[in-house]
């Protein structure tokens, strides 16, 4: 798997968006940036100035094809 641990992601810029299955409730949910360049950002939507992970297009590629297959680990 790729590592961002030495790169600087800016995330000033992070058009985040949460899942249209979020509903417009306000609940609890995770949100997503997938604006910037080579990389993919992930928040707490209750905490959008709290800590946000940081990996790479590839790796959430991976990640999706997990979740979307219902793959064990996911």
């Amino acid at each position: 798997m790729e590592s961002l641990d030495s790169i600087a992601v800016d995330l000033s810029r992070a058009a985040w968006r949460k899942s249209s299955r979020s509903g417009n409730t306000g609940g609890n949910c995770v949100e997503v940036a997938l604006n910037l360049s080579g990389a993919v950002a992930m928040r707490d939507s209750k905490r959008p100035n709290g800590p946000a992970v940081v990996c790479s297009p590839t790796a959430w590629r991976s990640f999706m094809r997990g979740v979307k297959h219902d793959q064990p680990g996911f």
